[in-house]
């Protein structure tokens, strides 16, 4: 990650302690959600809101510093990497999420079959299965349930 201080100043962003916490948070937790980024802030700032770390996580993504992905069934996660149209691959057992690089490598990646006049300059895929250690622990496909 390049330096937080200067990433926040190259975006005119104020360097405040909150946003340089939260990037150093994605830096080292990448795909957190903002409750899990919130907790680590307070381990590492004292009191802060959990409010107070979704405005800042809206400012980063606003300022195309953090990126906001939604995988259905999921709350919102955060991420450092932007830019790149990546895409990312979910373990249905235990929510594990990592980066899939882009399947064709130029923006947006895939094409659609009919753009209806779109100009289309981004692509979303989520693979869904299990990872390796759900998959070692049920290697019978069954998931875990909340019993």
């Amino acid at each position: 990650m390049t330096d937080p201080t200067t990433m926040l100043r190259d975006a005119q962003l104020r360097v405040t302690r909150p946003r340089l916490t939260v990037l150093e948070i994605l830096a080292h937790h990448p795909h957190a959600d903002a409750d899990t980024i919130a907790r680590s802030a307070r381990d590492s700032l004292g009191k802060v809101s959990t409010q107070a770390v979704y405005d800042v996580l809206a400012a980063l993504t606003e300022a195309g510093l953090v990126r906001r992905i939604e995988p259905a069934g999921s709350p919102a996660r955060f991420e450092l990497r932007v830019g790149d149209n990546h895409h990312h691959l979910v373990c249905r057992v235990c929510g594990k999420i990592v980066d899939v690089d882009c399947a064709v490598g130029e923006r947006p990646c895939l094409h659609a079959s009919h753009d209806h006049g779109f100009e289309i300059d981004e692509a979303e895929v989520v693979y869904w299965g299990r990872c390796p250690a759900c998959r070692a622990s049920r290697p019978d496909g069954a998931t875990a349930s909340a019993d």
